[in-house]
């Protein structure tokens, strides 16, 4: 799905390598276990575990163990 406007995607998806997931653009993110939804531009979600603010990052993944 394309922007007609400017031929750029509505939505794109970001891989960090060995960081998080970001999502930019329009979307719906439902977090079924808070029962809650948001319609952000950008997030950023943890794909480490460490997150304390999961599903979100919170740079846990930068942090030596």
């Amino acid at each position: 799905m394309e922007n007609k406007e400017d031929n750029k995607p509505a939505t794109v998806v970001e891989v960090v390598d060995q960081g998080p997931l970001g999502i930019k653009g329009s979307f719906i993110l439902k977090d079924l276990k808070r029962g809650s939804e948001s319609k952000p531009g950008e997030v950023w979600l943890c794909r480490c575990g460490k997150s304390k603010n999961k599903p979100f990052c919170d740079d846990s993944h930068k942090k030596n163990d």
